[in-house]
């Protein structure tokens, strides 16, 4: 797989990520993810009309913001935050598998954050490394 693929696969999911659960905008889902969608999720319901739906059902407020992501071969990796909606944000690392220029399956890591200054490092447990700079604390 040459590198403008794999930059195409990462664009591809941030977008479909961002505009899906901050604006519920599902163009991109509509555009980018395979008929056979294969979803493993425990919560999300199976298939692409599953993913939809689960996220339609999400309140208003929910947003997405990615930070660190990685890609090789057919896969990408994106360590994003999940807000709104809920006691605490989510951090999670979503995998992708792409077949045919299209997201065809997904796999996720999730857990709640923690603020900084309640971890014994004191270090955030999510930063954005596409800004150029790490969100430490002072």
């Amino acid at each position: 797989m040459n590198e403008s693929r794999t930059e195409r696969n990462k664009a591809v999911v941030v977008e479909f990520l961002t505009t899906a659960f901050s604006s519920k905008d599902f163009a991109s889902l509509d555009r980018y993810v395979h008929p056979d969608y294969i979803q493993h999720n425990p919560f999300i319901p199976p298939a692409k009309a599953g993913l939809r739906g689960f996220i339609a059902g999400l309140p208003d407020d929910t947003r997405y913001e990615p930070g660190a992501i990685i890609a090789e071969g057919d896969l990408v990796m994106v360590h994003g935050r999940y807000s709104g909606g809920a006691d605490k944000p989510l951090l999670g690392v979503d995998i992708f598998r792409f077949e045919d220029g299209l997201v065809v399956e997904h796999w996720d890591v999730l857990q709640s954050e923690v603020a900084a200054q309640d971890t014994v490092a004191g270090n955030p447990m999510f930063t954005n490394p596409q800004t150029g700079r790490a969100d430490r604390p002072a």
